[in-house]
Order: C-alpha cells, then sequence, then structure tokens
C-alpha cells in the first residue's frame, strides 16, 4: 500500500518536565512505518492521566525529548510498511494502547502486559498528540463507522484496564456487588457498564451530586458521594452490614482506608492506579483475619480488547465522552482533567 501522508505533520510536543507551558504545537517530520507497522492518519486522541505524569516527569523514567504523548487513537490507515497485510487505505481502526511481543507465553495467555517488552504508546514511544502515528500492526484493530472517532477513541485504555480489573482479576460473578470508585472517570464510568453487563449490583462514588445522575445512566445501582458521607458506612448500610465482594479502586491513597472497610469478608480489591499517591498503609491483621486479597492490575490483552470492541458494536458497551478539544489545544484539555471536572472521557481531534 503507498503512504498517503505528508512529509510533515502537526503534532503537539513535550519539550522538557514540567507544567502545561511544556507542551507546545509545532510541525515534525511525519513517521514512516518500518517493517511490521502500520502508518494511521490519527482522527481523536484521549486524554489519561499517564499523559500528565509523563509531562511531570516519573522517578526512573527517561523520555526521550521532543516527545509526543497520547495512547487512546482511533483514525484511518494511512499506509504501512514491508511485511503487513490485510489493510485498506482508509481502513477505520483503534489502536491497542499496550504494546507487546505477541509471541511470549504472557503474551499468548492474553496478559499482554506482563510481557518483558511491554511499552505503551505515548509514553515510551510516539503517541497520538500528533496527526500520524506509527505502530505494530498487532496494535490496529478495525472498527466500524457506528460511532464517531471521539468515540472509538474513548475506549480503548479505560475498557481495557477496567476489564482486566473485573474479569480478569477480579473473577466478578453475576449477582455479586462491586464498588467502583469514582464514577467519573474514564475507568470508573468503564467498569460501571462491564460489571452491569455481567450481572453484579454496582456501588460508586462520586465528588458532587451533579455527577450522581450520569452515573445512575451507566448502570450504577447505589451513588455515594464521598464529599459528604463516610464511603464505607454507606456501603455497610445499603450491603445490610456485609460489605462488597469486590472493590474495583484507581485512584490510591484518598480511597485506600475507604476501600478496605468496604470489603466484606473474603472479599477482593483490585488496583490499577494512584492518582492520588501510591504510599498506602493498612494493618495486616485486618487483611488476614478477613481473610482479603489485594491484586494490583496494569492495563490488559488483545484478546480482551477484541472482546470489548465487539461489545461496543453490539450496543452492550458505551463510550463515554465528556468533552472535545482541537489538537492545539492540549495544555486546555490537560488543564480540565487536572481540575477533575469532566465526567469521561477528554479528546484531542485532529481533523
Amino acid at each position: 500500500m503507498p503512504e498517503s501522508a505528508p512529509s510533515q505533520m502537526n503534532a503537539v510536543l513535550l519539550n522538557g518536565h514540567g507544567g502545561l507551558e511544556k507542551l507546545e504545537y509545532g510541525q515534525v517530520p511525519t513517521p514512516k512505518p518500518n517493517a511490521g507497522e502500520v502508518l494511521v492518519r490519527v482522527r481523536a486522541c484521549a486524554l489519561n492521566h499517564l499523559d500528565i505524569w509523563t509531562r511531570m516527569g516519573m522517578p526512573g523514567v527517561e523520555i526521550k525529548m521532543p516527545h509526543i504523548l497520547g495512547c487512546d487513537i482511533s483514525g484511518e490507515i494511512a499506509g504501512h510498511g514491508p511485511d503487513v497485510s490485510g489493510f485498506r487505505a482508509g481502513q477505520r481502526v483503534l489502536l491497542l494502547p499496550g504494546m507487546s511481543c505477541g509471541n511470549c507465553d504472557a503474551c499468548a495467555a492474553g496478559w499482554d502486559s506482563a510481557c518483558d517488552q511491554y511499552k505503551i504508546i505515548g509514553f515510551l514511544r510516539p503517541g497520538g498528540y500528533a496527526e500520524y502515528v506509527s505502530v505494530p500492526s498487532r496494535n490496529v484493530i478495525p472498527v466500524s463507522d457506528k460511532l464517531k472517532f471521539e468515540e472509538w477513541a474513548s475506549i480503548p485504555l479505560v475498557f481495557l484496564t477496567a476489564w482486566h480489573m473485573l474479569v480478569k482479576h477480579g473473577r466478578l460473578a453475576k449477582g455479586e456487588t462491586v464498588l467502583i470508585q469514582g464514577a467519573s472517570s474514564g475507568v470508573g464510568s468503564a467498569a460501571i457498564q462491564i460489571a452491569k453487563y455481567f450481572g453484579a449490583t454496582v456501588i460508586t462514588t462520586v465528588g458532587d451530586d451533579g455527577k450522581a445522575e450520569r452515573a445512575k445512566k451507566l448502570g450504577a445501582n447505589f451513588i455515594v458521594n464521598y464529599q459528604t458521607t463516610r464511603t464505607a458506612d454507606e456501603v455497610k448500610k445499603i450491603s445490610k452490614g456485609r460489605g462488597v465482594d469486590l472493590v474495583i479502586d484507581h485512584i490510591g491513597n484518598n480511597t485506600w482506608e475507604q476501600s478496605l472497610a468496604s470489603l466484606a469478608k473474603r472479599g477482593r480489591l483490585v488496583t490499577c492506579g494512584a492518582t492520588t499517591g501510591g504510599d498506602v498503609k493498612f494493618n495486616l491483621r485486618y487483611l488476614f483475619t478477613r481473610q482479603i486479597s489485594i491484586t494490583g492490575s496494569y492495563m490488559g490483552g488483545r484478546p480482551a480488547l477484541l472482546e470489548i470492541v465487539k461489545l461496543v458494536e453490539a450496543g452492550n458497551l458505551k463510550p463515554v465522552v465528556d468533552k472535545t478539544f482541537p489538537l492545539k489545544q492540549a495544555a486546555q484539555a490537560q488543564e480540565r482533567m487536572e481540575s477533575r471536572r469532566h465526567f469521561g472521557k477528554i479528546i484531542l481531534i485532529t481533523t
């Protein structure tokens, strides 16, 4: 397939670690796909907290500057390198955010994120805050025109993360009760839908009552405002003193104590993030006397995303878009995420 991309493209460049002023809109050479890679014309790219952490800088992580952020990408096939087949120019696709070898035991079992070669697009490799991105063909997943590009871009990371937490690690079963911290986040809004799809009763938390109605529309059975009440107390009232079977926590320090206290005996807590800090503490006696399980979860595998796309195509799962911004307004988009005013995904549009 001949490439149909210009030699230069517009992109938002991260030129150093720090504040929003480190994001600069400019032009760079359009990437050329290597063997086994596909060139994608980016139409939409969703923001994630990973973008902000990368911008601010993380201890022990070296990022080559200038860098292009963004791992949640949808767009169209623009070309490919040697040893690639099965794609056509203009074909609509979304991208699997995590890159892995595809051949090791972990990848074969659907545990891509446990692969020794695992990298996230937009973190350790240039991402989607740009008009074009080149990725391995394994990361390219064809989609239909049932959704807009901004809706498709709202799906990969958060639905994959939530699925991995609830299904792979959490072993969620029909009839169980799950507490999902942070309904307005991307992971939270995805987890509510997945939990309801599997027949669970969902309790979720919000920071203001204005977000409660949106959480209900996604399928949450009970809403707890963590600003006005103690989450664990409300969970115990709702569950008649028992607690929940499973807690999904991607927030960290601010929710950790309440998440543990909300669990029933033999309950499971699955955590995937630490947006409010990763330093937490708990009493080991509480852990073993109540026989609680705590599991860490990181992203997810390609088979899971393929299943998620099928459910989205069938209308069983729906993307949640908060607001769109033109690509050049990436700083304003990140500011909205940092302010926590959003409900669902914030999207950069390149068209």
